[in-house]
């Protein structure tokens, strides 16, 4: 598979990225905690279909210490016995915030609610900060047919 466009190589395309990458870099430095957000960029990615970010965020993860066990059940978290509450408030956020066209309405109230209990007003900011970047990032990559498969452990920095 080869992309349709060098996206990364482009004069504009690097201009965006290097705000993206900005933004992204200031949600690593946030007080949510770091596997929340793995989780966040590998379930919004695994909806999305984004193969590229899927990749990057899962081998990110393992290198960060996180279980291939608990990675494999990252789609099926409602029914797995290894993810915190805090990190299932996320992972229903992420997919609610990610499906808007398909979640009829959007982010529920309870959803909301539900973080709310587990995160302060600085890691709700980070938290929807982060599923607003990555969801982003995986659209750029879809669209652009980014392959899957080589990227390398802190490859982007």
């Amino acid at each position: 598979m080869d992309p349709r466009l060098d996206y990364y190589g482009n004069s504009l395309g690097a201009k965006v990225v290097k705000h993206l990458y900005s933004a992204s870099k200031a949600l690593a430095g946030s007080t949510l905690p770091a596997r929340i957000q793995h989780l966040v960029e590998i379930r919004a990615s695994q909806i999305n279909g984004c193969g590229f970010c899927t990749d990057m965020h899962t081998k990110e993860a393992v290198h960060a210490g996180e279980t291939s066990v608990r990675l494999n059940l990252i789609a099926a978290w409602r029914e797995a016995t290894v993810f915190t509450e805090d990190e299932r408030a996320a992972l229903e956020l992420t997919e609610q915030g990610t499906r808007v066209a398909d979640a009829a309405g959007g982010v529920t109230d309870e959803a909301w609610t539900n973080a709310a209990k587990y995160f302060d007003e600085d890691q709700l900011v980070a938290l929807t900060s982060l599923i607003a970047v990555i969801n982003t990032y995986n659209r750029i990559n879809i669209i652009t047919r980014q392959p899957a498969g080589d990227y390398q452990v802190g490859q982007f920095g």
